[in-house]
C-alpha cells in the first residue's frame, strides 16, 4: 500500500511557537540601551527583553487558539506531500533535499507560519512535554538515532505512525513508532503550545532568523 494513501485521522487544534514569534519580532527595539518597546501598553528594560517576549507569547496565545483551529489536517497534508524527497543534511528547502529537522520546520513554516529551530535538540524545548500515550496528530516526536538524545524528530499523523526525512540514501516516509528500531529510540513527544524553554541565546537566534526572512522578502 502507498504511503500517500495512509488514513489521516482528524486531530485536535494545537498552538505553535513560531506565529507567536512572528508576533514577537515585531517588538521593536529603540536606539536607546534601556527600553524596548514590546507592545503598546508594556515598556520593558532592554535588559528583559525575552522575559517580556515570553510575555508577549503568552499574551496572544489564547487570541491565536481560533486561527489555528482546523489547520492540523492541513499541516498533515502538506508534510504527506513531500513523500519522497530525498534526505540531504542542512538544507531547508525540498528542491534540494531535506534532513530531519529541515522537514519539520519546512512544514509548519510552509503551511502554517510557524518557525521552530533549526536544529532538533532545540524543537525538544518548544512547547509543552507530553506522554507517548497522550500523542495526537501534529505532535513532534523525538529519537535518539546517534546516541545523543532527542537528535532526530519527526510529525505525529495518527494511528502509531510518524513522518520524517529519516537519514542519508533514504527520503521522507511514514514509519510505524511500534517498530523494533523506533520503538527502541523513541526520546519523547512535545506539542506546540506557545511555550518554550529555550535559552536566551536560542531564543535570540530564533529571532534573528524572523529577521532574516524579513529582510529576504523586502528585497524580492
Amino acid at each position: 500500500m502507498s504511503l500517500k494513501n495512509t488514513p489521516i485521522p482528524k486531530r485536535s487544534a494545537f498552538l505553535g511557537l513560531g506565529l507567536a514569534l512572528y508576533f514577537a519580532a515585531a517588538i521593536s527595539v529603540q536606539a536607546a540601551d534601556t527600553v524596548v518597546e514590546a507592545a503598546p501598553e508594556l515598556v520593558t528594560p532592554k535588559e528583559s527583553m525575552f522575559q517580556a517576549g515570553k510575555s508577549y507569547i503568552s499574551r496572544v496565545s489564547d487570541r491565536l487558539v481560533d486561527s489555528v483551529t482546523g489547520k492540523s489536517d492541513e499541516l498533515i497534508n502538506r508534510a504527506m506531500e513531500v513523500i519522497g524527497v530525498r534526505y540531504r543534511w542542512d538544507t531547508e528547502l525540498p528542491q534540494s533535499g531535506l534532513d530531519g529537522s529541515s522537514f519539520v520546520g519546512y512544514v509548519f513554516k510552509d503551511k502554517l507560519g510557524f518557525l521552530l529551530p533549526r536544529k532538533s535538540t532545540q524543537m525538544s524545548r518548544v512547547g509543552k512535554p507530553i506522554n507517548r500515550e497522550e500523542l495526537q496528530p501534529g505532535d513532534l516526536v523525538f529519537f535518539n538515532t546517534m546516541r545523543l538524545t532527542f537528535s532526530h524528530v519527526g510529525i505525529y499523523v495518527g494511528d502509531n505512525k510518524f513522518i520524517h526525512s529519516p537519514s542519508k540514501g533514504t527520503s521522507v516516509r511514514v514509519d510505524d513508532l511500534s517498530s523494533l528500531y523506533w520503538d527502541k529510540r523513541f526520546d519523547g513527544a512535545r506539542r506546540l503550545d506557545g511555550s518554550d524553554n529555550l535559552n536566551d541565546a536560542e531564543r535570540q537566534e530564533l529571532l534573528n532568523e524572523v529577521k532574516n526572512l524579513k529582510r529576504k522578502s523586502r528585497s524580492l
